[in-house]
């Protein structure tokens, strides 16, 4: 209860197939919440990595595309913090770039990439040049909700009552799992907020 936007646990660290790396929340309020997650991950990765001040980044900002990582600069996300993630990436043999945000809270609540060149994208990632080298599925922007989705093997997990959405994942080839998150969209929280996946 300390921490009521520790269900959103994604932003607090970014896990990588190499390391994982503990973020520094831009809300003030969630900074609490990453020693909490370190003493986790703390038995499950053998590196582990953390972002210091003046640094912010949450997790939610940063999409992952084959062993490049696209990082939002956001009102939670700022530069500092990019300058840190990225050399931690490089690190480990991986490539980072930095992606300004306009007009949404993270990177991924317009944004999922999944698999095989394939973005699902809404709003202002639409025309948005970074990502013109990849196959569009576009989410209406009354259903943008549902542009942040999980491919996970052969099924994409979406929020459920996006039928537009769904029926445009499925007409790629892809077996749809929808799931009830109207609670947390409440509280302005994605799917892919609600879980970390290694």
């Amino acid at each position: 209860e300390e921490y009521p936007d520790s269900t959103f646990v994604e932003d607090v660290a970014l896990i990588t197939p190499k390391c994982a790396i503990i973020t520094r929340p831009g809300a003030q309020s969630r900074r609490g919440e990453v020693e909490q997650i370190e003493s986790v991950l703390k038995s499950e990765f053998n590196n582990l990595e953390r972002i210091k001040a003046p640094g912010t980044i949450e997790a939610g900002d940063i999409m992952m595309v084959g062993n490049h990582y696209y990082i939002g600069l956001s009102e939670r996300t700022n530069t500092q913090g990019a300058e840190q993630i990225i050399p931690i990436l490089n690190k480990y043999g991986y490539t980072g770039s930095t992606v300004d945000l306009n007009d949404v809270l993270h990177l991924k609540t317009g944004l999922s990439y999944l698999e095989n060149n394939i973005l699902v994208v809404c709003g202002e990632f639409k025309n948005d040049p970074v990502f013109s080298s990849y196959e569009h599925i576009e989410i209406p922007n009354k259903e943008s909700y549902a542009a942040n989705c999980i491919r996970v093997n052969d099924f994409v997990i979406v929020p459920l009552g996006y039928p537009l959405s769904k029926d445009k994942i499925s007409n790629f080839g892809y077996k749809v799992i929808e799931v009830d998150v109207s609670e947390f969209k409440k509280l302005d929280g994605g799917l892919s907020c609600l879980s970390l996946r290694y």
